[in-house]
């Protein structure tokens, strides 16, 4: 289980980014966090690595605190950030030193093959279009097997049908041992594409507006009407956090805009 309690950050600057953040994520979930510039969502996936330290509260794997990166627990970037000294190969085996020069020739190569590289393998990274380039970084990701993995826009720059092809691909990954997943994203479909539930964060300081669950079956038609529904929730919910003129008694943002978007 991977858990956050109350987690806030607070940088140097004075600049609070983070605020009371709780949240728990059970093994093999797939949990989406969306929300507005400046909400902190690059900055919890950099408190969970283990890249940053909380200032307030802790982040807690399996019962064990996350203050340094850990073995248990592997990040995808928006950009891949190959090693360019290395082969594709190369870039994938790159955390499989400890393991033997056969064990690690045969994860490398069912890696690159469930990510449609197989023939690949020896190019370089320079050699790769944009969406092969991120196929590598989460085969990287994947081929150590981690408990948690992070994904931080990973898609976000690639165009629409190559984003859409990569999101089935890691959905492919992920049901061959269902690690869990922690996904950043601006893309409200992506969101609903990939996660069994989609946290919204509301910013200044960034914390957890609402929760919500898209109980759909996989592979999900984006089509549907099901789909459309939670697709509507979490754009109502994602207008009514960044809307800051009116303020229920417990805290929570209400505006006419959020409430029309309810259909």
């Amino acid at each position: 289980m991977l858990s956050l309690h109350g987690v806030g950050k607070t940088y140097a600057t004075g600049l609070r980014a983070l605020d009371g953040v709780a949240l728990a994520v059970a093994p093999g979930e797939i949990v989406a966090v969306v929300g507005g510039s400046g909400c902190g969502k690059s900055t919890l996936l950099r408190l969970v690595s283990g890249l940053d330290r909380p200032t307030d509260g802790e982040v807690v794997l399996d019962g064990t605190a996350i203050t340094a990166p850990h073995e248990r627990i592997g990040i995808v970037f928006q950009e891949p950030r190959l090693l360019p000294w290395l082969t594709v190969a190369g870039n994938v085996g790159f955390g499989l030193a400890d393991r033997s020069r056969a064990e690690r020739a045969e994860r490398v190569a069912q890696a690159l093959d469930r990510v449609g590289l197989a023939d690949k393998a020896g190019v370089w990274p320079r050699e790769l279009s944009g969406g092969q380039a991120q196929r590598v970084a989460i085969a990287r990701a994947l081929v150590t097997r981690p408990e948690v993995l992070l994904l931080d826009e990973p898609f976000s720059a690639l165009d629409a049908f190559t984003r859409i092809d990569l999101q089935d691909h890691l959905l492919d990954l992920w049901a061959d041992f269902k690690p869990t997943l922690l996904v950043v994203t601006h893309d409200v479909d992506e969101a609903i594409v990939l996660a069994d539930r989609v946290t919204v964060m509301r910013p200044h300081p960034g914390r957890i507006y609402e929760t919500i669950e898209t109980d759909l079956p996989r592979p999900r038609d984006r089509q549907s009407a099901a789909y459309d529904f939670a697709k509507r929730r979490v754009l109502a919910a994602l207008d009514r956090s960044l809307d800051r003129k009116a303020v229920t008694d417990d805290g929570r943002t209400m505006s006419e805009a959020g409430a029309a978007l309810w259909w």
